[in-house]
C-alpha cells in the first residue's frame, strides 16, 4: 500500500524524470528575524495568518521520494513547486497538503478526477437537494460522532476515570437526533455534545491542562493546538480517501455546501476525530510523549513546533496503519481502510443499494 510522505523541512520539490525529487533548502536569514516575528505576535491586537519574510539557498542536499510509493505528499516546511511538478502529481493522483507556518491546514492540491460517475454525482446532487434525504444522512453523520465520543468516555470510564457524568449528559443529546427535523439544529446538538465531552478532558488528560473550551482559530493554548492539528489531518486524510471513490468531495449532507472547502471531507472527519485524533492526543499526553516544550505561544496563538508536528505525525500514521479484525468482513483492515469502506457504504446509500449506517467504534 502506497504511503503518505510529510516534509518539514524547507526545499524545492521537483520532478525528474519518472520520479520525485525534494532539494533541500538551508535558512540564510537570521534567527532574530523569526524570534523578532513571533514576539511582534503579541502585541497583534488580531491575529493574522502572516508568516515571517525568511529566504533560503540551496543546500546540495537531494531526496528521492519514489513516485509509486506516494498516497499524498503533506507539506509543512517551506516549499516550492513548478507547474511540471504539480502536472506529475496530477497524472500520478496524488493530493497535495498544505500548511501554513503555525501548522494550520492551508489546503490541498486536488488533482482532476479519475474515478468519474455520472450517475453517482446525480445521486449526490439529488439526496442533498431533497431535504428528507439530507436530513436522514445528516442525522447518520451526527449520530455516529456522538456515538464515537461516547465510546472514547466509556473506554476511560472502565480505566478509573469517572466519565459517567458526562455520558449521562450526552445521553438526552444523542436521543434527540433522530427527532431533529432540521440541519441548524443538528448541528447545535452535536456542538453540544462536543462542549460536554471536551468539559471531560481535564479527567482523561493525566498532565495539568489548561483547557476549559474548545477555541478554534487561534488555538490559545497546548490542548486546542492538538485539537486543531489532528483535526486537520483527519480531514486531509477523509479528503484523500474520498479523491480514491467516486464521491464528489464537495456535495455534502451535515455541512452546508461552500466555496474554498471540500465538505463532504467535514462530514465523514466528524465520524472519525474521536478515533483518529482525539484517542491520538490523550495517548500523547498521557505517556508524556508531548508537552508544553513542544509548543510556541505567543500572544493569544499556540501552536506545535517542528518537533512537536513530527511526533504526532509519526504516531498519526502509525494510528492510521493500525489494524482491527472487521466483524462484517472478518478479516484484518487498517484504520484507514475503515474511511474508504465508510466512502463505500455512502455510496451505496446513493445508489439505493443499502441503507447507510455510520461507523462507530466496537472494540
Amino acid at each position: 500500500m502506497n504511503r503518505n510522505y510529510y516534509l518539514f523541512n524547507p526545499g524545492r520539490l521537483r520532478r525528474q524524470q519518472n520520479t520525485i525529487f525534494f532539494e533541500r533548502y538551508k535558512q540564510v536569514t537570521e534567527d532574530k528575524v523569526i524570534a523578532d516575528f513571533e514576539e511582534a505576535l503579541e502585541n497583534e491586537p488580531e491575529f493574522r495568518e502572516e508568516e515571517p519574510d525568511v529566504n533560503y539557498e540551496a543546500a546540495n542536499e537531494k531526496k528521492v521520494i519514489p513516485i509509486e510509493d506516494i498516497d499524498s505528499l503533506y507539506v509543512f516546511g517551506e516549499a516550492d513547486f513548478n507547474k511540471k511538478f504539480l502536472n506529475y502529481c496530477g497524472q500520478k493522483h496524488i493530493p497535495l497538503h498544505l500548511f501554513n507556518y503555525y501548522g494550520f491546514y492551508a489546503g490541498t492540491f486536488y488533482p482532476r478526477e479519475f474515478l468519474n460517475s455520472g450517475e453517482l454525482l446525480i445521486r449526490q446532487v439529488q439526496a442533498q437537494l431533497d431535504g428528507a434525504k439530507r436530513l436522514e444522512l445528516a442525522r447518520a453523520f451526527v449520530s455516529g460522532a456522538a456515538g464515537n465520543i461516547v465510546k472514547n468516555l466509556q473506554y476511560y470510564n472502565g480505566r478509573g476515570k469517572d466519565c459517567s457524568p458526562f455520558l449521562n449528559d450526552i445521553a438526552p443529546l444523542a436521543e434527540s437526533i433522530d427527532k431533529t427535523g432540521d440541519i441548524g439544529q443538528l448541528m447545535g446538538i452535536e456542538g453540544n455534545i462536543r462542549q460536554i465531552y471536551y468539559r471531560a478532558w481535564p479527567l482523561i488528560i493525566d498532565q495539568e491542562i489548561d483547557f476549559t473550551k474548545r477555541v478554534k482559530r487561534p488555538p490559545d493554548n497546548m490542548v486546542n493546538a492538538l485539537i486543531s492539528f489532528g483535526n486537520s489531518m483527519v480531514y486531509t486524510t477523509c479528503l484523500a480517501e474520498i479523491y480514491r471513490t467516486q464521491l464528489n468531495p464537495l456535495i455534502s449532507y451535515l455541512h452546508e455546501p461552500g466555496t474554498k472547502r471540500f465538505s463532504l471531507s467535514l462530514d465523514l472527519a466528524e465520524i472519525f476525530k474521536p478515533l483518529l485524533a482525539d484517542r491520538l492526543i490523550f495517548t500523547l499526553l498521557n505517556k508524556k510523549q508531548l508537552s508544553e516544550k513542544d509548543f510556541k505561544k505567543k500572544g493569544r496563538v499556540c501552536w506545535l513546533n517542528d518537533d512537536g508536528r513530527k511526533v504526532f505525525v509519526k504516531e498519526f500514521e502509525e494510528r492510521l496503519g493500525t489494524t482491527i479484525k472487521h466483524r462484517r468482513l472478518n478479516r484484518n483492515i487498517s484504520y484507514r481502510r475503515l474511511i474508504r469502506l465508510e466512502c463505500y457504504k455512502l455510496i451505496k446509500h446513493l445508489l439505493g443499494q443499502e441503507t447507510y449506517e455510520p461507523f462507530v467504534i466496537w472494540w
